[in-house]
């Protein structure tokens, strides 16, 4: 009897301890629950929460986004590909493209879409040259025929012009103000088209390079290059090299092919002259002043007793051309051109340019002779044909 009324007591009591317990747990349950929803309630939500919700942004929180390394290639990409195309090129042995005998092949290169009306800019061996079909790839799928309205096999460009309106374009930057190290994208075609509009980008790698290109015609040196590391490749040439704005800052036009990450591009400056005639007058004349020279860079390869700290100096001149006629010699060193410094022939061709057969350049060079340096007025003429222009 003693042990029944034992066992239920302490059943009775485990039960009432159960019950308890539970309502204790279950109390401090809630209460935990009850702060903890305090707490978030406290905690400001997620920039990119808000940003979901169509909320502002701090300040300081939009340019840390979008100030980014890696927002810029892709920034760059997105507003400039519409502007570069890809440039087929049909070139034949024979006379006659329609020949059934020619040799036919295809060449792929890029361009730079430089003009809403259909101008496009690019290497002069893409597409310089005659007896060549061209057709032009936009980005909206459009082929088009393409004919080179001018082309320049010392600067390796081209102009070819399409038939159509309303193309989109890229804007120019200006290579006289870029510092080494700065951002620099690529976009091209490398390979073929298969591969059409890659980006690539890197830094400046270097400027004012110089290097030497042999040709049919012979040795040329090609200055004031801008070297990128920026991967170019063959089918890139005549494409884009632009800056952290989506600016053209040079033509991509060569790599070094024993090296990695080596490229060079033409400073888009010396083109500019000639990209805005053919849109304002629908041609480009070229002023002619019948000189070619080098600059201290190039000098050593020529004649290391030659001393050059300033200037460039002349190696060859066309002898019926303008510069000769007023004085100029080879072995004179060009200081000056209407008072603004000369140390490179692309800066002489470039302020050439932007002027126009007829036009009058006082030109201040050391004389060959005595060493005096005298001041002379040239006019420029017309360009008709190619000067001596080869060492």
């Amino acid at each position: 009897m003693f042990e029944e009324k034992g066992k239920k007591g302490f059943l009775n009591f485990f039960v009432i301890s159960l019950i308890t317990s539970l309502g204790v747990g279950l109390l401090l349950f809630f209460i935990a629950a009850w702060y903890v929803s305090k707490d978030k309630a406290a905690v400001p939500k997620s920039p990119q929460v808000e940003n979901s919700m169509n909320v502002p942004q701090p300040q300081h929180i939009v340019a840390e986004v979008t100030s980014g390394p890696q927002t810029v290639p892709a920034s760059v990409a997105k507003s400039a590909s519409p502007g570069v195309v890809g440039i087929s090129v049909l070139k034949a042995d024979s006379k006659s493209i329609f020949d059934r005998n020619a040799t036919e092949k295809w060449g792929v290169g890029s361009g730079v879409i430089v003009s809403a009306n259909g101008y496009i800019l690019t290497n002069n061996h893409v597409a310089g040259g005659k007896n060549k079909r061209i057709i032009v790839s936009l980005l909206d799928g459009r082929n088009l025929d393409g004919v080179t309205v001018w082309a320049d096999p010392v600067l390796d460009l081209a102009v070819v012009r399409v038939n159509a309106t309303g193309l989109s374009t890229i804007p120019f930057g200006d290579a006289n103000t870029l510092q080494v190290g700065e951002t620099a994208v690529a976009i091209g075609n490398p390979l073929g088209l298969q591969f059409q509009r890659t980006v690539t980008s890197g830094i400046i790698s270097a400027l004012n390079r110089t290097i030497r290109i042999d040709t049919e015609q012979g040795s040329n040196y090609m200055e004031d290059l801008i070297q990128t590391d920026a991967s170019i490749n063959p089918g890139n040439s005549g494409g884009p090299l632009l800056n952290s704005k989506g600016q053209v800052i040079g033509i991509n036009t060569i790599k070094v092919a024993s090296a990695e990450a080596i490229g060079f591009a033409i400073p888009i400056n010396v083109a500019i002259p000639i990209i805005q005639s053919f849109v304002d007058k629908g041609d480009f004349v070229e002023p002619y002043m019948g000189v070619f020279a080098y600059d201290k860079e190039v000098i050593p390869y020529f004649d290391k007793n030659i001393k050059l700290d300033n200037g460039i100096y002349i190696a060859n001149v066309d002898e019926a051309g303008p510069a000769c006629i007023s004085g100029i010699t080879v072995g004179c060193i060009i200081l000056q051109v209407d008072g603004i410094n000369m140390s490179t022939m692309m800066q002489l061709r470039t302020y050439i340019y932007s002027k126009s057969p007829g036009d009058v350049v006082n030109v201040t060079h050391i004389m060959e002779e005595d060493g005096k340096t005298v001041t002379v007025p040239i006019k420029l003429a017309a360009k008709e044909r190619d000067g001596l222009i080869t060492r």
